[in-house]
């Protein structure tokens, strides 16, 4: 199995990845990560904040469109060099993600694509949006 070179994408190519997240997750990547804020792992602590209960992680969203770029766009083979990612609102657990990821230019001669990349909730609300530069697998 091996994704789409840079001859096959095309600008305006996108793809998607949708998964909801689980208070499993967020323990899970906590532990994994080691960021054991009490924003997303004390339901009491975080009562007090402005957000009234716990939020995911930002880069349990980013992880999805991770998802996207090494399963479906380009798909396997392809290496994530850099990504920018603008956090607009938070996720909470319960939440169905959508990670969108859409070619926005092709860099033939570097062997790279730029894409544009987007996590929204359940009810269409942006909660990450950036841009990132991937290399697709060769042919």
């Amino acid at each position: 199995m091996r994704g789409k070179t840079i001859s096959e994408l095309q600008v305006g190519e996108a793809a998607e990845f949708a998964k909801t997240v689980s208070e499993s997750d967020v323990y899970l990547y906590a532990g994994v990560s080691g960021d054991l804020n009490p924003a997303h792992i004390n339901e009491a602590h975080a009562q007090g904040t402005h957000f009234k209960t716990r939020i995911a992680h930002g880069l349990i969203p980013a992880g999805f469109i991770s998802t996207v770029l090494g399963m479906k766009l380009p798909g396997p083979g392809t290496i994530y060099l850099r990504q920018e990612l603008n956090f607009m609102a938070p996720v909470r657990i319960g939440d169905t993600i959508t990670a969108r990821v859409e070619v926005l230019e092709i860099m033939e001669k570097q062997k790279r694509a730029k894409l544009k990349t987007t996590c929204t909730n359940q009810d269409g609300v942006v909660v990450l949006d950036g841009e990132a530069i991937v290399s697709p697998p060769r042919g």
